[in-house]
């Protein structure tokens, strides 16, 4: 990691710096000199199809803390803005917004265990976020063309959000204006009973027959909220309690959610490569030598040619030999 300078507000080298950028590790001098072949075994995206669905929540005498204070006037809205909540010491907090999409096909089917739930597999985000896929792929494998099946897709989506706004007030025996940052949290729907938002696609689904592995179907979605006000009136939505200070305001909140459905199938690639990843260490003058995190190449274009450099026989030598 690599602090920015951008926004080095001590001016102590990278101390209190509050943003950065990341090292891949990948260092390409321009050239094709040291550009050799690597075989890697991947996932394919066979078909993919991407959804952008939105929703409405209103919220009414939605209360912001802290309380204003008696006397104080407020003279306009500098910025409202809301985002996702999430609890990090509790992944299982109710209040934890979840967008959870629940997918039933015709044409096909999800493989099931004896159960009677979907049979999941490893995605690459390291969870068994993947579904194994099951199409009569027959007729279209005879054309060496892809299977269709058709989905119905219900988003649902629970839990809270933030929402932060900054008041432009001034206290009642002064004209100075200060900024005052208010805080609210907001249910969109319960976990028992959440939002749902609904809609259709068709996907194409490779051959089930002519492969050592089934088709796999995943899917995820991100959520992005806008809030403002519901009338964008300071005096139809907003209620200041003249004894405690006390602020609630009537908000309407967009939800812009992204959806991308994918069908998947594990495969093998040889890519172009410059070589392994190596990454400069944060190295102390304690340990002169340190341990490899990699094994080093051992292919014949690495190891000394057809030999092998190190006294072992190639795998495809004979016997006889």
């Amino acid at each position: 990691m690599r602090c920015s300078n951008k926004n080095d507000v001590l001016g102590t080298g990278g101390i209190a710096e509050r943003c950065c950028v990341g090292q891949s590790g990948c260092d390409w001098d321009g050239t094709l000199r040291n550009v050799v072949t690597e075989p890697i075994y991947v996932q394919k995206v066979y078909d993919a199809v991407l959804f952008n669905l939105q929703g409405l929540k209103t919220a009414p005498n939605t209360c912001f803390e802290p309380n204003l204070g008696c006397g104080v006037n407020i003279i306009r809205i500098a910025d409202i803005r809301c985002r996702k909540f999430f609890n990090p010491d509790n992944i299982n907090d109710d209040c934890n917004l979840r967008i959870n999409p629940d997918t039933t096909i015709s044409g096909g089917q999800f493989v099931k265990k004896e159960d009677g739930c979907d049979y999941k597999v490893v995605g690459p985000d390291g969870t068994l976020s993947e579904k194994l896929i099951w199409v009569d792929t027959e007729l279209c494998d005879d054309e060496d063309r892809g299977t269709p099946v058709f989905g119905t897709q219900n988003v649902e989506v629970s839990g809270c959000i933030e929402i932060e706004m900054d008041l432009v007030v001034t206290p009642c025996n002064s004209d100075n204006e200060s900024i005052i940052t208010l805080s609210a949290m907001v249910e969109i729907a319960d976990r028992c009973n959440p939002l749902i938002l609904t809609n259709f696609f068709e996907i194409c689904v490779p051959s089930v027959f002519d492969t050592a592995f089934l088709p796999r179907f995943t899917e995820f979605c991100n959520l992005d909220c806008v809030v403002r006000l519901a009338t964008n009136s300071i005096q139809r939505d907003f209620t200041l309690d003249p004894r405690t200070g006390e602020l609630s305001v009537n908000l309407i909140i967009s939800l812009c959610i992204s959806c991308e459905k994918k069908i998947v199938v594990p495969v093998q690639l040889c890519v172009l490569s410059t070589g392994f990843t190596e990454i400069s260490p944060e190295q102390t003058s304690l340990c002169q030598t340190f341990p490899r995190l990699f094994p080093r190449q051992i292919d014949e274009n690495s190891v000394g040619g057809t030999g092998g450099g190190g006294g072992c026989r190639p795998r495809a030598q004979s016997m006889e030999e």
